[in-house]
């Protein structure tokens, strides 16, 4: 995140005059008539998380994903965002799972499947995409399931809807997993989105290991 002393509003509209595209956490938490006006004034959304509240991979929790996605999608929809993000488990305010799941079982694999299914499902019938983002578990997001590049692809291929794809970060797949060259060849058909920021550090490109003009 960037310019974090700033009110939210300010902060989008710094960086749109930047040149960027701007990725929203958690609408209800802004006020988002306010980011309506910043989009009629040119400022364009990326994404934005598209749930409240849920898990993938239990029968409650993957209700209440599917209820508080039913609510952002006309959230999205008014601020013109085609991507809704979406995670392993439901995260807290410091990114952390909300119900932690340090083993996954098979039962958990096939939850998160028919969950991410019924999402694509209703990504269809309003035209948007829901994008399933990797994280990494060894620093920022301990305990949060599906979490690695390769499970997040596994997952999204064995829906193969137009209305499910990867958010493919490539900050997280570094600490994670690494390989990155060969990790996007193999995603690249089913990538929604692409993250990217440098290790260590989470900063621009360049300022890290990652081999950039290598990976592009």
């Amino acid at each position: 995140m960037v310019f974090v002393d700033l009110p939210v509003v300010e902060r989008v509209r710094r960086i749109h005059e930047l040149g960027f595209a701007v990725e929203i956490w958690d609408w209800t938490k802004h006020d988002v008539d306010a980011l309506v006006a910043l989009r009629d004034e040119g400022v364009v959304y990326s994404s934005m998380t598209g749930y409240v509240r849920g898990r993938l991979a239990d029968g409650q929790g993957a209700d209440e994903l599917l209820a508080t996605a039913a609510e952002s999608v006309p959230v999205a929809e008014r601020l013109g965002i085609p991507r809704l993000n979406l995670h392993g488990t439901g995260l807290d305010d410091k990114g952390l799972p909300v119900q932690p799941a340090h083993e996954v079982t098979g039962r958990m694999w096939l939850q998160a499947r028919d969950t991410l299914a019924r999402l694509a499902e209703l990504g269809e019938r309003h035209g948007v995409q829901f994008v399933l983002e990797n994280l990494n578990t060894e620093l920022d997001h301990p305990g949060v399931p599906f979490a690695r590049a390769a499970d997040c692809l596994a997952l999204v291929e064995s829906v193969d809807s137009p209305h499910l794809r990867l958010m493919l970060d490539l900050y997280h797949a570094q600490i994670g997993e690494g390989n990155l060259i060969e990790l996007c060849r193999r995603a690249l058909p089913w990538i929604g989105e692409i993250q990217v920021a440098d290790v260590p550090g989470r900063c621009e490109p360049g300022t890290g290991e990652i081999a950039y003009p290598a990976v592009a």
